[in-house]
């Protein structure tokens, strides 16, 4: 029997299944988390996430809300103050800046203002390579990274959706739950059937190497072990660091990367001005300059919208070939 030997049971599935499963597994635990948004219901999502969950938990539980993320953000903040667990749908991510006020402005203040525990989940599809355009393409942890009081967090593994979605369900604080739409179908994990969490605020080792890091999360974690094994080929070796967690960035993995590598590269979608990137890179110089051999060099999206153009698309997101020739450019040092 393998679980006496202590081999846990697996199973497989994707990125979007993983989030499925977290979501029906907590509502199932925990009568207090409900679901609310815009066609989560009757419809299923748009995305499809909620499809049947209308109908095994009831119209109370998986609540079709008006066209209004002020509104039903506001209403998922009352509920959450008064002891429930709302998770919130946006339908896109783009729509999120909607409802910023409730979640800059309230959310985040509450447990400041009295002690108010605001246990609301966010989930935020976002991110492009789907030819979605600048309205439904955006990164947006960007526009709330320097929120205090807000956790914000990207799996890039099927594993970590679930682990990371229920984590955060069961937070006492708000947390945006980014979650990549181009790695809905596209990857698959093997995950133990058993319940589990991953803890926020740790980051993951996704690749041990040692002659360059690359710090990053989301869908460029695949992109960055693309870049890795083309970097392989050539003798070069890559660690890659996936945050998973940005708000509050696990410093500790990022320094203990820097110094054994002493050379970084800072990977992710969102455009670069202003971006998770560019705090990273300053931990790293204020913290960890006495280790480094050469320049923190920044791989992000083009200080654009996100064009529609499949073409454009690929110029305006980091491509492996990008992060090769980052890394490279650092090895000379």
């Amino acid at each position: 029997n393998a679980n006496c030997r202590g081999v846990k049971k697996m199973k497989e599935i994707t990125y979007l299944e993983a989030i499925k499963e977290a979501l029906d597994e907590e509502m199932t635990r925990d009568p207090n988390v409900f679901i609310l948004g815009e066609d989560v219901g009757v419809y299923g999502g748009a995305f499809r996430v909620t499809e049947g969950f209308y109908e095994k938990y009831g119209e109370w539980r998986v609540l079709d809300t008006p066209l209004s993320e002020s509104g039903f953000t506001g209403a998922a903040i009352g509920a959450a103050l008064v002891g429930m667990r709302p998770v919130v749908e946006m339908q896109f991510a783009d729509f999120i800046s909607c409802a910023f006020d409730q979640l800059v402005n309230v959310a985040a203040k509450n447990h400041y203002r009295w002690g108010a525990a605001t246990p609301i989940v966010v989930r935020a599809p976002y991110g492009g390579n789907i030819h979605g355009g600048a309205f439904h393409s955006q990164c947006i942890e960007g526009f709330f990274f320097n929120v205090p009081g807000l956790k914000i967090v990207a799996p890039s593994t099927a594993y970590d959706a679930k682990g990371l979605l229920k984590a955060a369900i069961r937070d006492n604080d708000p947390v945006i739950y980014c979650e990549h739409k181009y790695l809905y179908r596209r990857i698959k994990d093997s995950i133990p059937e058993e319940d589990y969490v991953v803890p926020i605020g740790k980051a993951r080792i996704a690749l041990e190497g040692n002659d360059v890091s690359i710090i990053t999360y989301g869908a460029m974690v695949h992109t960055a072990l693309e870049a890795a094994q083309a970097l392989k080929e050539k003798g070069i070796s890559c660690e890659i660091i996936d945050l998973r967690t940005i708000l509050p960035l696990d410093k500790k993995s990022i320094f203990t990367t820097v110094k054994k590598t002493n050379k970084v590269v800072v990977l992710h979608e969102q455009t670069k001005t202003g971006g998770v990137g560019a705090e990273v890179s300053s931990l790293i110089s204020e913290y960890c300059f006495d280790y480094l051999d050469g320049p923190i060099i920044r791989v992000a999206a083009q200080d654009t919208p996100v064009p529609y153009s499949a073409q454009m698309e690929e110029a305006f997101i980091p491509q492996p070939k990008d992060v090769v020739a980052a890394v490279e450019k650092l090895m000379r040092y």
